[in-house]
């Protein structure tokens, strides 16, 4: 998956395709990066309607390469590291969304398919 990152692109339309790959995960944008292992505090997540320019502090236009293969942290790490952005994946448990804080070493495949088990 290859996702243009760009500052006029809205939050929501790189929520949107990441969820198309992903539809057990959802990735949300904060203000400021957590802490390895830890957790985001609401307060402080953007809202989907902003853009990417508004969010970040690395002004870097390019694609963002997303495999299933990949975990939760280097994508974390990729976000923050390249472009400036500050996300935390989560993945749905029945109705609920969940930081996967305690399992970012797990794939993103792993992780999506620990999302539909417990989903369905």
């Amino acid at each position: 998956m290859r996702i243009s990152i760009h500052d006029d692109r809205k939050i929501y339309s790189v929520q949107e395709e990441f969820q198309k790959l992903f539809p057990y995960l959802k990735i949300e944008f904060f203000t400021k990066p957590h802490q390895v292992g830890g957790s985001s505090h609401r307060r402080l997540m953007k809202s989907p309607a902003i853009t990417l320019g508004e969010c970040r502090v690395v002004h870097r236009n390019g694609v963002l390469f997303i495999t299933p293969g990949m975990t939760v942290a280097d994508l974390e790490q990729y976000f923050r590291s390249v472009y400036g952005l500050s996300v935390q994946v989560f993945r749905k448990s029945g109705k609920a969304w969940l930081e996967t804080s305690v399992t970012d070493g797990w794939t993103l495949d792993q992780q999506n398919r620990e999302g539909e088990e417990l989903s369905n």
